[in-house]
């Protein structure tokens, strides 16, 4: 019995030192009352007198013991020091189980290069039987020029002057040619550089897009378009 009260406190203390010691230092008082329990168990193997005064001994070792030996984390992040990877993090930054920030993966956006697109003009109605812009034509086109300037030296530009089918092919054809040039110099001298003009020519009615038969249709089909390579 003796030997088993002489064992018995050196079993508890070591126990309870060697669990502290794996504690952050912020957990002192529970390596306290930890400590304060067993010390009372400890006193208890003497005699019930000796309960109080041993949790206050091994108590206060206990706490003393987890504050000098115990797993700090000076930065704060909640993430002990023994395996804080990024220490000194600043406060307030959110951590991973290392301590460290998280790394966001860099977002790349793929822009996408549309290489052709044909701009339609369809409210370009020139005067009456004739190649020549009215000033609505021209409020129209400096719209377009606008667009066009702000496309790459590189880019090509294919212009195409359509009519409905009213007429003679050959009159028709003449005619488109006439306004698809009308057009492009107006352009040109609205800022758009010449270079970038490859073809101005005229289909006449060739290619239809609507019924030739109605009012509708052929106001659809007299139209002047600008192809754009890239």
């Amino acid at each position: 019995m003796s030997i088993m009260r002489t064992a018995l406190p050196l079993v508890l203390l070591t126990g309870v030192l060697t669990g502290c010691a794996g504690l952050q230092k912020t957990d002192w008082p529970t390596c306290a009352a930890l400590g304060g329990v067993t010390g009372a168990a400890l006193g208890a193997t003497e005699s019930s007198s000796w309960a109080g005064g041993g949790a206050l001994l091994v108590g206060g070792l206990a706490g003393a013991y987890c504050w000098v030996h115990g797993d700090g984390d000076e930065d704060g992040d909640g993430v002990p020091d023994s395996r804080d990877k990024c220490p000194g993090t600043p406060k307030g930054v959110q951590v991973d189980a290392d301590g460290c920030p998280p790394v966001v993966a860099a977002v790349v956006e793929e822009v996408i290069v549309v290489k052709e697109e044909t701009i339609v003009i369809r409210d370009v109605h020139f005067e009456f039987d004739s190649a020549r812009l009215t000033p609505a034509d021209k409020t129209s086109l400096n719209t377009i020029a606008t667009r066009l300037k702000q496309e790459a030296p590189s880019a090509q530009l294919r212009v195409t002057g359509h009519t409905d089918s009213v007429g003679k092919d050959a009159y028709n054809q003449r005619l488109s040619d006439k306004r698809a040039h009308s057009v492009t110099e107006y352009l040109i001298q609205s800022g758009v550089p010449r270079s970038n003009f490859v073809s101005v020519t005229g289909a006449g009615e060739s290619q239809p897009v609507a019924d030739n038969k109605t009012a509708d249709g052929r106001a659809l089909n007299r139209r002047t378009e600008i192809q754009i390579n890239r």
